[in-house]
């Protein structure tokens, strides 16, 4: 499934094929725990769905520096 998401750091629009159903996102917009709705995706993948930062954003945020 095609996920569209806008980074909240580099407010670009990113869209990313998932390996996910739309009773996997239902369920996880109905108050179930990511990880448990989809626990198929890692942890990057969930990320995106969740906030739309993509992995590269991560790193380079988050690890990049003081690391």
């Amino acid at each position: 499934m095609k996920i569209q998401r806008v980074c909240p750091f580099t407010k670009k629009l990113n869209e990313r094929e998932i390996d996910v159903t739309p009773n996997q996102i239902y369920a996880w917009q109905n108050g179930q725990l990511i990880q448990n709705a989809m626990p198929n995706l890692s942890p990057a993948d969930r990320e995106f769905i969740m906030t739309g930062i993509t992995e590269e954003v991560w790193n380079d945020t988050f690890e990049g520096e003081g690391a």
